[in-house]
């Protein structure tokens, strides 16, 4: 940051060599070229941007909730402008009050993107300067929460929850590009994401491998714990496993053409004091789910996959399972007790290399 100075000063260095109260000068007492600016010469020099503030909300089934407006076709995230001198917390905050009506505090930063001065869409009359926003966590809401929204008069017309895949389609495309990268990065629980234009600069292995572009295998159904086998009368269908690694979290499976996620089958490694864990009902089919504990992960044999180790929250929050999920998730929780494995803390996920791992 260039030293800021005023006539006074620069007339003081101008007359003698410097002083304590006119430091940084060269002989002779001249100014540096380059170095001392005026406070005027120096905010003229600084860029002029806007600043927003939206908020990132999704309900039980891990939906975003998206609200249409009578100014334009395409969906947007609530929230709105930074007033001056208010925090961009706080915008965050009255704009979800204004706009739908609920009372709340949104602390938690989910990404900061930088929007570029030429994005398409603004009129050259608005000469868009660029803009600075911030996408606020506004956690999951229950059917309560959701029932208590009450719409303004005018410029909010509807919400919805949509699918995260289906973003593209509803939304803007550097609006889109936003939400899934906060998305991700509330999955990833390793702090805000720095984004320009929607993008991070520093993706994370849900980023690079594009999770949450595809939509998610609808896997509702009711589930069904314990060892006790399926009923005879159904059939048994992709048996998978929850695969745990010493750290307490699971193996997963990515498909690179959709990002969509997938629990692995139980051979997809080395496996110890493995045992059944229970089975989901859904349509005509029963899905059985195995837990045990990872001695190794073999090379890649499938180059259609990407093998990633996560949270089992992670993993739920990836899915599509219904209600179901949270009963499924609290029997992962008990074998992993089971197995005498940690709680993992909530990380990015990590990506196994192809040549596989051994514990």
């Amino acid at each position: 940051m260039p030293q800021l100075t005023d006539e006074a000063v620069t007339e003081r260095a101008a007359d003698g060599p410097a002083t304590p109260e006119a430091p940084g000068r060269g002989t002779g007492g001249a100014p540096e070229p380059g170095t001392w600016m005026t406070p005027e010469a120096y905010g003229a020099s600084r860029a002029a941007l806007w600043t927003g503030a939206v908020v990132l909300v999704t309900d039980a089934d891990g939906r975003v909730l998206v609200q249409s407006v009578d100014y334009r076709s395409d969906r947007l995230l609530p929230g709105g402008a930074v007033d001056a001198g208010e925090s961009p917390a706080a915008a965050a905050a009255r704009e979800m009050y204004e706009e739908l009506g609920v009372e709340g505090r949104y602390p938690r930063g989910l990404a900061v993107d930088w929007i570029p001065a030429d994005t398409p869409g603004f009129p050259a009359e608005m000469r868009f300067p660029g803009e600075i926003l911030h996408v606020f966590d506004g956690g999951t809401w229950s059917r309560e929460r959701i029932e208590s929204v009450r719409l303004p008069a005018q410029e909010i017309t509807g919400i919805d929850f949509a699918e995260p895949a289906e973003l593209p389609g509803l939304m803007d495309a550097s609006d889109a590009r936003r939400a899934l990268s906060a998305l991700r990065a509330r999955i990833n629980g390793g702090g805000a994401a720095l984004l320009e234009d929607g993008r991070p600069t520093a993706p994370t292995a849900l980023d690079r491998l594009g999770v949450l572009r595809g939509r998610r295998p609808r896997q509702h159904g009711t589930w069904h714990p314990g060892p006790a086998p399926a009923p005879a009368d159904l059939p048994l269908r992709d048996p998978t496993g929850w695969l745990f690694a010493p750290d307490g979290r699971v193996l997963l499976l990515i498909a690179r053409a959709t990002g969509t996620a997938h629990l692995p089958s139980p051979a997809a490694g080395t496996l110890a004091a493995g045992f059944p864990l229970g089975h989901r009902r859904a349509g005509q089919g029963a899905h059985p789910r195995t837990a045990a504990r990872l001695g190794s992960v073999p090379p890649a044999r499938d180059p259609a996959y990407a093998r990633l180790l996560a949270t089992p929250e992670q993993v739920r929050e990836l899915s599509d399972w219904g209600p179901a999920g949270h009963e499924e998730l609290a029997a992962v929780h008990g074998a992993r007790t089971r197995l005498a494995l940690p709680a993992p803390p909530r990380t990015p996920p990590t990506e196994l290399p192809p040549e596989g791992c051994r514990w």
